[in-house]
């Protein structure tokens, strides 16, 4: 094989990986933690995340533990 061909098989190879990575799903969070800051015993508090799926394929989430 010469120069030319090597370099469009590296070219093809690369452009198929860079492709196949942008497209798998991923999933965003603007914050991941949030400090409630002083809260009395027993009281109840709660907070909203925003879940962001980015990429062009379905993002499946198949477990949440909060911790």
């Amino acid at each position: 094989m010469n120069k030319a061909t090597k370099a469009a098989i590296l070219a093809v190879t690369t452009l198929l990986i860079v492709g196949s990575s942008v497209a798998a799903p991923r999933l965003l969070l603007k914050e991941e933690s949030f400090d409630f800051g002083y809260a009395p015993q027993n009281s109840k508090v709660s907070h909203v995340f925003w879940l962001y799926s980015t990429g062009d394929d379905t993002l499946k989430i198949l477990s949440v533990k909060p911790g």
